[in-house]
């Protein structure tokens, strides 16, 4: 769709600057009518870190047929897919190259949020300059198998004789950063096979049987890419990382019933803080106030929307939106992790 973009009048233009300098309460109008003004025929497009048909591209088309018309000046929303390294491409492009003006959103995993501590080089931003909107989901993560394999609990991988193949899709991803939780942090004998491209790449390739195992299997996910597999049995979920155990994923064995420290469930805490901030959504560092305001309070709306809800439940998947405050807070939290604990993330995952 194609919209003349309007300008304000000079005399608006004075008017509005007389009345910011004057009363404090006419500046929220204002600042409406020029939100409104900028975004009217204007197109916002999200960018998916991940392959059309996962969980975050699932999300994200369900969020952008809703949010339009929660935001001033009812723009288009378009979503398109930048895969690559987890979602570092589409961070870093949110970051360093997005127009900074409100018309590009990213959508990427919170472990890439956290790629700057763990000293990735190519991770070229600074994750609490993002303009948050919010997280869709809080989620639980998991493990699975086929259903007809061997391997048919996690003790089974922990005591398998030659190591389980897991697939995942990147070193960044959650599918590699639990497999390895589960490697350095129980013993599980397991050799992880990186390059799959996103986690519909991992599931077909678990489904045909060329790989045995792979993490990254969220409740989001199984539900909204997987769902007949996993309810059909040809994925059976082996292990779930959540504080609590979650009813979806059955008796999977409960990851932090197995944890003896609390060094260690400090270290788990580290991985799994960041798996439960499971669709954050972000604008580029430096947008204009107003237009954050007014994208925070479209998300906001968008996802209580009936319309989306209505949506959500028809293809099956759950929506559980946190506020910008929610997020900011947990990547704080998990930028001030103590150095020690972060040196043994670091061991886990392979990094000098």
């Amino acid at each position: 769709r194609s919209r003349t973009v309007s300008s304000p009048s000079p005399l608006r233009t004075h008017v509005t600057l007389a009345v910011a300098g004057t009363l404090a309460f006419g500046a929220i109008p204002a600042a409406a009518d020029d939100v409104a003004d900028f975004y009217k025929g204007r197109k916002i497009t999200f960018v998916v870190g991940y392959s059309p048909g996962g969980g975050y591209d699932t999300y994200t088309r369900m969020l952008a047929n809703s949010i339009g018309k929660h935001i001033p000046g009812n723009p288009e929303v378009i979503t398109t897919n930048m895969p690559g390294g987890g979602s570092l491409k589409a961070a870093n492009y949110t970051y360093n190259v997005a127009p900074k003006d409100g018309t590009y959103l990213g959508v990427f995993s919170a472990p890439v949020a956290i790629e700057p501590l763990l000293g990735r080089k190519n991770a070229k931003f600074d994750a609490l300059k993002f303009g948050w909107l919010g997280n869709m989901f809080r989620d639980t993560h998991g493990c699975a198998v086929r259903g007809d394999s061997k391997i048919k609990t996690l003790q089974d991988v922990i005591d398998a004789k030659q190591p389980v193949i897991f697939g995942a899709s990147s070193a960044s991803s959650y599918g590699n950063q639990h497999a390895r939780v589960l490697k350095f942090m129980v013993g599980a004998n397991l050799k992880i096979v990186l390059g799959y491209r996103g986690i519909k790449g991992v599931g077909k390739a678990l489904e045909q049987g060329e790989i045995t195992a792979a993490c990254a299997m969220a409740v989001s996910t199984l539900k909204s890419a997987f769902r007949p597999l996993k309810e059909n049995g040809t994925f059976r979920v082996i292990v779930q990382f959540g504080k609590k155990k979650h009813p979806y994923l059955g008796d999977a064995a409960h990851f932090y019933s197995m944890l003896k420290t609390q060094k260690e469930i400090s270290v788990a805490d580290f991985f799994f803080r960041q798996s439960a901030i499971a669709r954050p959504v972000a604008a580029p560092p430096g947008i204009p106030a107003d237009r954050l305001a007014a994208l925070r309070k479209a998300f906001a709306a968008a996802l209580v929307d009936p319309e989306l809800l209505a949506r959500a439940k028809r293809i099956g998947i759950d929506v559980t939106p946190e506020p910008p405050e929610t997020v900011i807070a947990a990547l704080t939290t998990l930028y001030a992790t103590p150095p020690a604990v972060v040196a043994q993330v670091k061991q886990i995952m392979g990094r000098k």
